[in-house]
């Protein structure tokens, strides 16, 4: 019984690889429409976040000591 292979009880795989790819096209659709309705605005949690820094960053090497 050894070289008996194991029955499986789930979905076989390409069944499995299509559903995920039929759920990975109905998250980008959704996604897609989210970004078209909401143009303009800032899509991140923390808002304003990305933008320009107060002021222009100076490196200076330290001085020995």
């Amino acid at each position: 019984m050894a070289a008996a292979e194991p029955e499986r009880d789930d979905v076989p795989e390409d069944e499995m690889k299509q559903k995920f790819r039929e759920a990975l096209e109905r998250k980008k659709r959704a996604q897609a429409e989210r970004n078209a309705t909401g143009a303009g605005k800032d899509p991140s949690k923390v808002h304003a976040a990305h933008g320009p820094a107060g002021g222009r960053r100076t490196f200076r090497r330290k001085s020995g000591g």
